[in-house]
C-alpha cells in the first residue's frame, strides 16, 4: 500500500501530516519498519493516557513489554506482513478496536500506521442487548414449557423475571395479590424452575381447612394422639414435602398458635407431630401466598411480626388483571382453546363480545375470566358467543361500545385501541412511555394517534 501524498516513506513525518492527523478524533500512531515509534497524534495521547514525548523514539517491543500497548498491533503487522485488526483493552480497561496497516516499498515494510477507536460503550451496549435477547428467549421458552403462564404486559413480565431469579435461590418467598390473580401458578413456576423441581410440590389452602384439622394436616400425628386417630399415626404435609416445596396458600388465614409452629420450621428445619415425643428434621422450601395486607395484620396483632419478616424476604406482588389489560386478549384466547378442547367444541367470541371482555374490570381477576368462559361455553348453544350471551352486569356497565351497534371486527379493534392508548397516555403523559407500557414501538403509537385524531404530548 502506497500513501505518497502523505510522504510516509520519508524517514520522519511531515509537519503538514502531523497537523492533519492531530485534527482527527481517531487515535493514530506511526512506527517505522524497525518497530520504532515515529509519532502519535493527540487522540492517541488521550485514548491511552500517555505523553507523546515519552513514546516517540521507543521500540514497540519495549512499549508492549511495559503494558502500554497490549498487544502491539505494529508487532503483529511486522510478523504477518499484512493488515491486522484486533479488539483489545488498554491498561485502564477501555475496549478498543485497532487496525494496523503496513506501508511497503518493494514489499519491504517501511512504516506502520495504526488507528484505534474506543468501543467501550458499543461493547457494553452489545452485552446489554445480548443479555436482553437471552432473557426474552428464555421467557419465550418458559411460556412454551409452563402452560399456565400467559402474559404480554410489562408488569407481568417483571413478575416472571423476578420469579425466575428467585427460583434459582434457596429463599422463602411470599406472593401477594388479589384473589384469582394466579398466585398458585407463580408458586408452581418458582418450584418448577428451581433445584427442587424433581421433588414434591405440596399445596395447602390454610383458609379452607378448619383450625382443628389444620395442625394435624401440616404436622401429622403419632399413634393415639387423639380420639379417632389412626393407630399407625399419620405423616403431615411438611414430611411429605421433604426435599421439595410446600405452598401455604392464604397464609393470612392461619391461626396464631400455628404461626408459631411455622416459624419454628423456618428456624430449626424440623417439625414435631401431634402427640410425638421427638422432632423430625425436614428440608422444605416454603412459599406462602396471601390476598390480605399482612403488614396491617401485624399492626392489629392478628399475624406474627417475626413470621412476617421471615416470609417477606423477597416478596412477589402480582398485579390485578384490570392493571394489565394487554394480557386479557391472550388469556381469553388461551382459555377459549382450553375449553373448546375440553368440550370438543369450536366456539368463538364475536368482536362486540370481545370488546366488552377487554373493557370489563375483572374484580375476580383470572379466576373470574376462566369461570366465565367455561360457563359461556356450557350455556351458549350457538358457535359464536355474542354480547347478549354475557352477564347482564357486563352489558349494563358498557360505555365505549354500544350494544345496539353492529360492529365489524376492525371497528371493535379500533375502539379498544383508542381506549388503551388514551389510558396509557393519561397515565404516562408521553408517547415513548405509553409505547413501552403497551409493548409497541413509539412510531406505532404516534401513527395510531394520528389515525384517531389524538394529540400526542411528544
Amino acid at each position: 500500500m502506497k500513501i505518497d501524498t502523505l510522504d510516509l516513506k520519508s524517514p520522519g513525518v511531515s509537519d503538514e501530516v502531523k497537523l492533519i492527523l492531530d485534527a482527527t478524533p481517531t487515535a493514530v500512531f506511526i512506527d517505522d519498519g524497525n518497530g520504532d515509534t515515529l509519532w502519535i497524534n493527540k487522540a492517541c495521547e488521550d485514548l491511552y493516557e500517555i505523553n507523546r514525548e515519552e513514546i516517540i523514539g521507543r521500540s514497540i517491543y519495549e512499549l508492549e513489554e511495559t503494558g502500554i500497548f497490549t498487544p502491539s498491533v505494529a508487532r503483529l503487522v511486522l510478523e504477518k506482513s499484512d493488515i491486522v485488526r484486533i479488539m483489545h483493552s488498554n491498561r485502564y480497561g477501555k475496549k478498543l478496536l485497532t487496525t494496523g496497516i503496513p506501508i511497503k516499498n518493494d514489499d519491504v515494510i517501511v512504516k506502520i500506521v495504526s488507528t484505534s477507536n474506543d468501543i467501550t460503550d458499543l461493547v457494553s451496549l452489545k452485552n446489554t442487548l445480548d443479555n436482553m435477547k437471552h432473557e426474552l428467549d428464555e421467557l419465550k421458552e418458559i411460556r412454551k414449557e409452563h402452560d399456565g403462564l400467559i402474559f404480554k404486559s410489562k408488569k407481568m413480565l417483571d413478575v416472571i423475571q423476578l420469579a425466575k431469579k428467585l427460583s434459582e435461590i434457596e429463599t422463602t418467598v411470599l406472593i401477594t395479590g388479589e384473589s384469582g390473580v394466579g398466585k398458585g401458578v407463580i408458586s408452581r413456576f418458582v418450584h418448577d424452575y428451581g433445584v427442587r423441581k424433581d421433588k414434591p410440590f405440596v399445596k395447602i389452602n390454610c383458609g379452607a381447612i378448619p383450625d382443628s384439622l389444620l395442625e394435624s394436616e401440616l404436622f401429622g400425628y403419632d399413634e393415639g394422639a387423639f380420639t379417632g386417630s389412626k393407630k399407625s399415626g399419620k405423616a403431615g404435609l411438611f414430611e411429605l414435602a421433604d426435599q421439595g416445596t410446600i405452598f401455604l396458600d392464604e397464609i393470612g388465614e392461619m391461626p396464631l398458635h400455628l404461626q408459631v409452629k411455622i416459624l419454628q420450621v423456618l428456624q430449626d428445619k424440623e417439625i414435631q407431630r401431634i402427640g410425638g415425643a421427638s422432632s423430625i428434621p425436614v428440608d422444605v422450601r416454603i412459599i406462602a401466598a396471601t390476598n390480605k395486607d399482612l403488614e396491617k395484620m401485624v399492626v392489629h396483632r392478628t399475624f406474627r411480626e417475626d413470621l412476617f419478616y421471615r416470609l417477606n424476604v423477597v416478596p412477589i406482588h402480582i398485579p390485578p388483571l384490570r392493571e394489565r389489560e394487554e394480557d386479557i386478549f391472550d388469556l381469553t384466547k388461551k382459555l377459549l382453546n382450553k375449553f373448546n378442547q375440553k368440550f370438543n367444541d369450536k366456539k368463538q367470541f364475536s368482536s362486540h363480545a370481545m370488546g366488552l371482555l377487554l373493557k370489563y374490570s375483572w374484580p375476580g381477576n383470572v379466576r373470574e375470566l376462566e369461570n366465565m368462559i367455561e360457563r359461556l361455553m356450557i350455556t351458549t348453544d350457538k358457535e359464536t358467543i355474542d354480547s347478549e350471551d354475557l352477564p347482564l352486569y357486563m352489558i349494563e356497565n358498557e360505555q365505549d361500545l354500544s350494544i345496539s351497534d353492529e360492529l365489524t371486527l376492525s371497528e371493535a379493534v379500533e375502539r379498544v385501541e383508542i381506549k388503551l392508548i388514551k389510558s396509557a397516555m393519561d397515565k404516562h403523559k408521553s408517547t415513548r412511555k405509553a409505547a413501552k407500557a403497551l409493548n409497541v414501538s413509539q412510531p406505532t403509537i404516534v401513527r395510531k394517534m394520528s389515525k384517531y385524531n389524538m394529540t400526542p404530548e411528544e
